[in-house]
C-alpha cells in the first residue's frame, strides 16, 4: 500500500472497543459489493483501491457482514488486506439469510449462529473475529439461545468482543443481562434520530454506538437546507458536515461509512478534520427531525 502523509481519520480521537482502541470514524464495507449488497461489485479493482486507501488514511476499524453480497464483502477484504495490519479491526455479522436481493431474513437458530461464524473465519481468512454481530435477533428464537450462542464462540476462542445490530432498547437490555456487549449498530443520522434513546444508553454504559446510512441527510442537504449553507462555510460538502455533526454529536458515536470510490473515500475520510461551532450544530439540530 502506498504510504500516506496525512491521515484524516486519526483526527476523529479513539474509543475504546472492547480490548481494541480504534479510530472513531470507519469503514463500513457493504458497498464492496453490488446493487443492493448483492452479487460483486461493478469495478472490483476500484473496490479494492478504495478499501486500501482508506486505511491509508488511518481507518483502522471495519464493519462488514456475512450478508453482505453474501460473502462478497468479506472475501474482497481478504484479498484487498490480507495479511491485516496489526492495528486493524474488522467486525462482522451474522443471523440474516438472503433469499434473494430484495430480502433480509433472520434466522437466530444457535447451529445456524455457528455455522455463519466459522464461514466467516474462512472468508476473512483469521482464527479469531475481533467483533462478532448478531445482524437481527430472531424473534422466534429465544434471546437467550442466540446470545448464549455468541457466549460460547467467546469461551472457545473464535470471537472475542460481542455487539448487536438492529436491536430494541429493550432486546439489548435482555441481552446485556446474559453477555457483556460492546457495541449497538443502528440506524442514525442527522436526518434520522429515531434511536436517540440506545443512543443515549450506550452513552450511560459506555458501549460504542455505530450508526448505519450515517450519512443519510434528507432535505437537510437541500439547496436551502443547513448542510448546504453549513459546507460552504467550512469549505467542505454536506455529506462531510453530516459525518462531522456525527463525530460531534457524541463521543460514543464511530460512523462507518462505506464507498467502493477512492474518492469518495478520501471524502468521507476528510470529513474528520471538520470541527463546526455550536451556532453551526444548533442550526442543524433546528432544522433536523424529532427524535423517534
Amino acid at each position: 500500500m502506498a504510504h500516506v502523509a496525512d491521515k484524516p481519520v486519526t483526527k476523529s480521537g479513539t474509543w475504546k472497543l472492547g480490548d481494541f482502541t480504534v479510530h472513531r470514524l470507519g469503514y463500513g464495507a457493504m458497498r464492496l459489493t453490488g446493487r443492493d449488497a448483492w452479487g460483486p461489485p461493478p469495478d472490483k479493482d476500484e473496490a479494492i483501491r478504495a478499501v486500501r486507501h482508506a486505511i491509508d488514511l488511518g481507518v483502522d476499524f471495519i464493519d462488514t457482514a456475512d450478508s453482505y453480497g453474501p460473502f462478497i464483502s468479506e472475501l474482497l477484504l481478504k484479498e484487498a488486506l490480507y495479511p491485516y495490519p496489526a492495528n486493524l479491526v474488522i467486525a462482522t455479522k451474522a443471523g440474516h439469510t438472503r433469499p434473494s436481493p430484495s430480502e433480509w431474513v433472520p434466522v437466530g437458530r444457535p447451529e445456524y449462529i455457528r455455522q455463519q461464524c466459522e464461514l466467516s473465519l474462512r472468508n476473512l481468512a483469521v482464527e479469531r473475529i475481533d467483533l462478532f454481530q448478531i445482524h437481527r435477533l430472531d424473534p422466534h428464537i429465544p434471546i437467550a439461545d442466540q446470545i448464549g450462542t455468541l457466549r460460547q464462540l467467546q469461551k472457545e476462542g473464535k470471537v472475542r468482543a460481542v455487539g448487536l445490530s438492529n436491536a430494541t432498547l429493550e432486546d439489548i437490555e435482555q441481552a446485556t443481562a446474559l453477555i457483556t456487549l460492546v457495541s449497538i449498530q443502528l440506524r442514525y443520522s442527522v436526518a434520522n434520530r429515531k434511536n436517540e434513546n440506545v443512543l443515549k444508553y450506550c452513552e450511560n454504559k459506555g458501549l460504542a454506538f455505530i450508526p448505519w446510512a450515517p450519512m443519510n441527510a434528507g432535505d437537510l442537504a437541500s439547496v436551502e437546507g443547513p448542510l448546504k449553507v453549513i459546507a460552504t462555510q467550512v469549505g467542505g460538502s454536506p455529506a462531510q458536515v453530516a459525518l462531522a455533526w456525527l463525530l460531534q454529536r457524541s463521543r460514543v458515536i464511530l460512523p462507518i461509512p462505506g464507498s467502493a470510490s477512492v474518492l469518495h473515500v478520501e471524502e468521507n475520510c476528510n470529513a474528520a478534520g471538520i470541527r463546526l461551532s455550536e451556532d453551526q450544530m444548533a442550526r442543524i439540530d433546528q432544522f433536523a427531525p424529532p427524535p423517534g
